[in-house]
C-alpha cells in the first residue's frame, strides 16, 4: 500500500467518548465531501481507492457504502459500481413537500419547547451584520446561519425520529440548496423569511411560526421549478 493521501482514522480515542468504527468515520467523510459537492452528482466511488487513502479493508468500504446508500447519497449499479445519486426534478418537488410538513412540526415544536430568549442568539445571529454578508453574496456565511437555526430548532423539539427523518433529506438536499443560493434574490429572500420566522418563535405564536416555516419552503419550491434548468 502506497502512503499517497492517506487519511488514517485510527489512533487514541477520548476516554469519556465511545470509541467510532472505521465504517462510521468513512461513512461522515464521504457525506461530508457529497453534500458539499466534492463528489458532485453521478461521480463514480472507487471502492480500492478509498480503501487505501483511508487505511481501511475493503469490506469497512462496502459496509460505508451500504449505509450512504441506504440514506439515498449513494447508489450502487452492476458492473460500475457505487456513484453518487443523481435526483431528477421530481424527487426533489417530493422533498420539498415532505420538508414543508416535518419543518414546520420542527418550528411548531421548538416554539412549545422554549422560553422567549433561547431565540435571542440566533436573533442577534440573523441581524444587520448577516444581511450585510447576504448582500455582498457571502453565502457561505448565510449557509452558516442557516445550519445554526436548523441545529436549534431541531435540539428544541426535542424528537429524535424528527431529527432522524430531517437529517436524511437535509443529506440529500444540502448540495442543490447552495446552489439555490445563487439564484439572484433567492438568499435575500430566506434571509427575510428566517427573520420573520425567529420573531414568531421568541413570541411563542406556534401557528404563525409553522405558517412561516411552511411558506419559506413553499418560495423555495418555486424557485427551483422556475430556475431548475440551471440547477439541476
Amino acid at each position: 500500500m502506497t502512503s499517497k493521501n492517506v487519511t488514517n482514522f485510527r489512533g487514541v480515542e477520548s476516554s469519556s467518548k465511545p470509541p467510532v468504527s472505521d465504517t462510521d468515520r468513512l461513512v461522515d467523510e464521504l457525506r461530508r465531501r457529497i453534500v458539499t459537492n466534492q463528489m458532485p452528482p453521478g461521480s463514480r466511488i472507487r471502492e480500492n481507492e478509498l480503501a487505501e487513502e483511508f487505511n481501511v479493508s475493503r469490506s469497512r468500504v462496502r459496509d460505508a457504502f451500504g449505509i450512504l446508500e441506504e440514506r439515498g447519497l449513494i447508489e450502487r449499479i452492476p458492473n460500475k459500481g457505487a456513484v453518487v445519486m443523481r435526483l431528477e426534478a421530481d424527487s426533489f418537488l417530493e422533498l420539498f413537500d415532505v420538508r414543508e410538513v416535518l419543518e414546520g412540526l420542527m418550528v411548531r415544536l421548538a416554539t412549545q419547547n422554549t422560553e422567549p430568549d433561547y431565540w435571542d442568539d440566533l436573533i442577534e445571529l440573523f441581524g444587520d451584520d448577516l444581511e450585510k454578508a447576504v448582500a455582498e453574496n457571502d453565502f457561505n456565511a448565510y449557509m452558516a446561519a442557516i445550519a445554526e437555526f436548523r441545529q436549534s430548532c431541531i435540539d428544541a423539539a426535542g424528537s429524535g425520529t424528527l431529527r432522524g427523518l430531517l437529517d436524511d433529506i437535509y443529506d440529500r438536499v444540502l448540495s442543490m440548496t447552495r446552489r439555490l443560493m445563487l439564484v439572484p434574490g433567492r438568499a435575500s429572500e430566506g434571509f427575510r423569511q428566517h427573520r420573520e420566522i425567529l420573531q414568531a418563535m421568541r413570541a411563542g405564536d406556534v401557528e404563525l411560526a409553522e405558517d412561516l416555516k411552511r411558506n419559506n419552503i413553499r418560495s423555495a419550491r418555486q424557485w427551483f421549478l422556475k430556475y431548475n434548468d440551471f440547477l439541476l
